[in-house]
């Protein structure tokens, strides 16, 4: 008896419920706490809301490098009537806020704290003259002069007040918030040393395969492990934390494997014997501990597998996709079954943003599969699928976008509008 067949949308479903307790599970464990300044943090998602405990600005602070007055000293200036004012101490940015003496111009440096009964600021290029003279700190000997002002100032002008941008105790950032460069920025400048995020989906990944070498020279019969790796970085690309793994083509071996490895993976991932060869060393394996193996009427990518399997003294089942051993069958498995859940995950858009474009040339498609063509875009916009064959990864690596020829249709003359999708974006 053959495997069953059933369609890619019904594979979708079974594949969301097996996932949906691996995203429970992810975002129901404990924050991860990372440092505000580790280099990975970026792309994180918060996992619970994060509050300011200083209102942010802390203090009001000047806006420019110019002189804090107060406004009402300068009410009567004018371009015919100008209004000098005696120069008094200087605060930078760092030095303790100072006390403004009314009927004078206390110099201040951008981001400085403002003096104390100080309520606007004038920009040193609007006094006369259009320079700072010589100035003196808090603490140094007092140099005596004035600066003239030729027009009024309005209270608060060039202040950044004191909570003008978050009071305290209000969200930095919120619970499943993707952590950005600048939000990192909102963090570090409230004082938050480490972020609490979601810990990453620990997935396995598992090749299988005699044939399977991963480097150097190969020896008769043997191949170089591609899955394994693309694999890896497909799923390391969406926020995952990957470990890679090869079994031989013994089902003892590869079950030995997997109990090892249980109880810190989330979900297995496997490449390659599933289909209906003598030695599907994964069918072997994993049948008997729950995976189920059917056909999905897509192409490539027919061969499919799912299971939570029941592992010897495991606290829990564990969620298994087993995907086909040929390259690009193996790539486009996980990235319309997989990928989606780990990208919403981590934050990212759940679909891969999609675009209709018109055949380049007649095509023919398997009247009763989903076919999914490497495709190239030309200068008009049209797409030109390449040859389907999955062993062709090299195809795959160069193609601009995977066009989408819907079950039902044998023949697509040029010109037939399809969806496409680009992998690598």
């Amino acid at each position: 008896m053959g495997r069953p067949v059933v369609s890619v949308e019904a594979h979708l479903l079974s594949v969301a419920e097996l996932l949906d307790p691996v995203v429970d599970r992810v975002r129901a464990s404990d924050p991860e706490l990372v440092s505000i300044g580790d280099p990975a943090l970026a792309g994180r998602v918060v996992a619970e809301a994060v509050r300011t405990r200083i209102p942010l600005p802390p203090f009001d602070n000047s806006q420019m490098d110019g002189y804090a007055v107060r406004a009402q000293d300068l009410a009567r200036a004018s371009g015919q009537e100008h209004v000098a004012l005696p120069i008094g101490v200087t605060t930078a940015a760092g030095d303790t806020p100072v006390h403004h003496v009314p009927g004078t111009a206390s110099p201040v440096m951008t981001g400085a704290a403002i003096p104390i009964g100080a309520d606007a600021v004038v920009p040193v290029e609007r006094t006369l003259p259009a320079a700072f003279p010589a100035l003196s700190r808090s603490g140094e000997r007092f140099v005596p002069s004035d600066i003239t002002f030729a027009a009024p100032v309005e209270p608060g002008t060039f202040i950044r007040s004191t909570a003008e941008d978050l009071a305290d105790g209000a969200v930095i950032v919120d619970a499943g918030t993707v952590l950005t460069p600048t939000r990192i920025g909102a963090l570090a400048s409230a004082g938050v040393a480490t972020a609490p995020v979601l810990r990453r989906v620990r997935v396995l990944v598992c090749t299988t395969g005699d044939e399977l070498v991963e480097s150097g020279a190969l020896p008769p019969g043997r191949i170089h492990d591609a899955n394994g790796p693309m694999l890896a970085a497909l799923l390391r690309s969406t926020g995952a934390e990957v470990r890679l793994l090869h079994s031989d083509d013994r089902a003892e071996a590869l079950r030995d494997l997997i109990t090892v490895e249980a109880p810190r993976t989330d979900l297995l991932v496997t490449s390659g014997g599933i289909s209906a060869g003598a030695y599907e060393v994964v069918r072997d394996a994993l049948a008997p501990l729950g995976a189920r193996f059917i056909g999905v009427a897509m192409q490539p990518g027919g061969p499919q597998g799912l299971g939570a399997l029941e592992i010897p003294r495991a606290e829990r089942p564990l969620p298994t996709l087993c995907f086909p051993g040929n390259p690009v069958s193996t790539v486009l498995s996980a990235s319309l079954f997989l990928l989606p859940t780990l990208r919403e995950l981590a934050g990212m858009p759940r679909e891969s943003t999609t675009r209709v474009r018109p055949l380049a040339v007649d095509t023919h498609s398997p009247e009763h599969k989903l076919q999914l063509r490497r495709g190239i875009v030309e200068a008009d916009g049209s797409v030109t699928p390449l040859p389907p064959g999955s062993h062709l990864l090299h195809d795959l690596a160069e193609a601009d976008v995977i066009a989408q020829i819907p079950a039902g249709v044998a023949f697509a003359p040029a010109g037939t509008p399809v969806t496409t999708w680009r992998l690598h974006a």
